[in-house]
């Protein structure tokens, strides 16, 4: 039986790679909220079980 309450790490190198799917730049990497920041979108972008999930319509807006 496996685990589900244990966080998966996230690639470090997958997060090099990665930008923000709307105004293509680069992203933050928030390990304690465990989400990917898009500045220039004000959006952040979830990690579940060590898989960011990039989809603009999972992102959280963020405050001004």
């Amino acid at each position: 039986m496996t685990d589900t309450t244990t966080e998966r790490p996230v690639d470090r190198k997958l997060l090099e790679l990665l930008v923000c799917p709307v105004t293509k730049t680069t992203l933050e990497y928030d390990a304690a909220a465990r989400e990917l920041i898009s500045r220039s979108a004000k959006l952040a972008y979830p990690i579940r079980n060590g898989i960011p999930i990039m989809l603009p319509d999972e992102a959280r807006k963020l405050e001004d």
